[in-house]
């Protein structure tokens, strides 16, 4: 039986390691201690920090694995392209990972591809920081250089609110640089994808949906179709071949921001993983194939076929989150229950008693919900009915985001 390293065990990982299960994989699951998911699917747990390279490697070499993976969150993806690297494994090698991971390196990356993007600037202080928000012109955003899920990223409309932005970015960071970038305009979209000896399978760009509380703003989820001109079209799969060629993605799946402006198309940034927020779920249901799947092959180096792409069915995905910090006082079951019915899928990752927290970035989800339309009000009507079904501190979410 071959095994698979997965690393994470958070809801993100969760589809990842069930289906590496349903292919008859032995699943070797990594990830710091704690009440995560994925360790309950697992064939075998490691307590080890998915960012600890020599720890994860001396475990993939002693029990043989045929390949390494995630999916949703950057942090582990350096972890696997040092593995692929010293084992010889197919997938994401260290350098496009390094590049990946560290969004400094990207940029310059980008620069050299002759990639579409922002200026910015590299800092180390925040006197440096303020110089380079003068330099580039404000509004600017100031960004963490190797988190995901929105942490430690700001837009800064003048020099009043550099200071917490930049402190924040330090926060969040395991480097000692953060980037001040220009603010570019537009409509952002995500663009995923997947590459394979070097030839790209999949360019899948699709609708993106906020939240915005307290001034910030966080992925809250995607829609497929993305509705465009065919001139946009070409231009998006110009520019993210670029990116990936520029960054040195192969096999693996990747995961893009991307600004639309009229006919230019921008690139934010890239990953080299698939994307978190139902994403990986929406592409298996418009495009008819599993794309956790795909992942799979991809990473134990077997041909990935994607077949004619010819299912397009509309769906959307949703996070569900919390507007204050609290606790899971009941769900009403029999009411999410009758929503399901209909064809949605709505997943809860806690139950009443659970500890939830405010929405600040794109991690601290409660649940999400996945749905076959793309039409955004009766995707809100439907998350109403679903707010209506789970308490917080005595009151529904409904209320509380009316609140």
């Amino acid at each position: 039986m071959d095994k698979i390293m997965i690393l994470g065990a958070s809801v993100y990982q969760v589809p990842l390691i069930r289906t590496a299960k349903k292919m008859g994989l032995y699943t070797i699951v990594a990830s710091i201690p704690g009440n995560y998911p994925g360790f309950s699917d697992a064939d075998e747990i490691c307590h080890i920090n998915t960012t600890d390279k020599e720890a994860i490697l001396e475990v993939c070499e002693r029990e043989k694995i045929s390949g390494i993976c995630t999916s949703g969150t950057d942090v582990a993806v350096a972890t696997i392209g040092y593995v692929n690297e010293h084992m010889g494994l197919a997938g994401i090698s260290e350098q496009a990972a390094e590049n990946a991971c560290d969004k400094s390196a990207m940029k310059e990356a980008f620069k050299r591809g002759g990639v579409a993007a922002s200026e910015f600037l590299k800092v180390c202080s925040y006197d440096e920081a303020c110089d380079a928000a003068d330099k580039i012109g404000y509004p600017v955003v100031v960004k963490c250089v190797d988190s995901s899920g929105s942490r430690g990223i700001n837009v800064v409309n003048d020099r009043s609110g550099l200071k917490e932005a930049y402190e924040e970015a330090v926060r969040y960071s395991r480097k000692d640089y953060v980037l001040i970038e220009e603010k570019l305009s537009g409509t952002e979209i995500g663009v995923d994808g997947m590459i394979q000896g070097g030839e790209i399978l999949l360019i899948a760009p699709h609708r993106k949906y906020t939240y915005t509380l307290n001034g910030a703003t966080m992925p809250a989820g995607h829609s497929f179709p993305y509705y465009c001109t065919d001139d946009v079209r070409r231009e998006i799969e110009k520019q993210i071949t670029l990116a990936v060629r520029a960054l040195g993605l192969d096999n693996c799946a990747f995961n893009s921001d991307v600004f639309v402006d009229g006919d230019n198309v921008y690139i934010i940034e890239m990953g080299g993983r698939a994307g978190a927020t139902g994403i990986p779920e929406l592409i298996s249901i418009h495009y008819g194939f599993d794309f956790y799947e795909k992942m799979i092959e991809n990473a134990l180096g077997r041909k990935v076929d994607l077949g004619r792409c010819s299912s397009r069915t509309k769906c959307m995905s949703r996070l569900l989150m919390s507007p204050v910090d609290g606790r899971i006082t009941a769900i009403d079951e029999d009411r999410l229950d009758e929503l399901r019915s209909r064809g949605n899928e709505i997943r809860t990752d806690y139950g009443p008693g659970s500890e939830v927290e405010h929405m600040y970035n794109g991690t601290t989800r409660i649940g999400d919900v996945i749905t076959k339309t793309d039409d955004g009000p009766e995707t809100d009507a439907l998350l109403r009915e679903i707010y209506s079904a789970i308490f917080v501190n005595g009151r529904s979410l409904e209320e509380l985001w009316e609140g």
